[in-house]
């Protein structure tokens, strides 16, 4: 039996901390194109060999997207971590304190059936308009069928596409 590889990780591990660190990146969008530029192409683009590399080269040619590009430095990923710092301490727990003190038996067991039931009933309908009254019209000769279920369930593919052929005989 071949030996598994073992890939060495280089993020640090934030705890318990993390969520709270990615909700509030996430909803103040300090991680943006425009904030940090677009890493994920700038990376494939560089082709480190090591974390160094990566590191050496991002602050070398990495700009923010947008209007007015400008170079991203180490100080300017420093400023948006105090910028989360900021954001975390002076809104998301504050906000975070009176949700929690609020919060109800109730309020639980109505999330979980609306989450369930309503937003289930609301994202099937969008995702069908989406279909029906956009990209089948957009694209006439292509036949749109629900996934199955286990498709669905890898890899978020809810519709598939088949292109029709029309034949002809004599």
């Amino acid at each position: 039996m071949a030996k598994k590889q073992v890939i060495k990780r280089y993020s640090k591990e934030f705890g318990k901390k993390e969520k709270v660190l990615n909700y509030a990146t996430q909803t103040y969008q300090l991680s943006r194109p425009n904030k940090v530029g677009a890493v994920m192409a700038l990376i494939r683009e560089c082709q480190p060999k090591t974390i160094e590399d990566w590191e050496q080269w991002y602050f070398k040619n990495a700009n923010t997207d947008g209007k007015t590009p400008t170079k991203i430095t180490k100080e300017s990923l420093a400023e948006l971590g105090e910028r989360l710092y900021v954001k975390i301490k002076e809104i998301v727990i504050p906000e975070w304190t009176e949700a929690f003190n609020q919060l109800t038996l109730q309020d639980c067991v109505d999330y979980i059936h609306n989450l369930t039931i309503n937003r289930t009933f609301d994202g099937f309908i969008r995702e069908k308009s989406v279909i029906e009254d956009n990209l089948a019209k957009e694209f006439p000769n292509i036949k749109f069928e629900e996934s199955d279920p286990e498709l669905d369930h890898a890899g978020d593919i809810d519709y598939l596409g088949w292109r029709q052929s029309v034949w002809y005989s004599n």
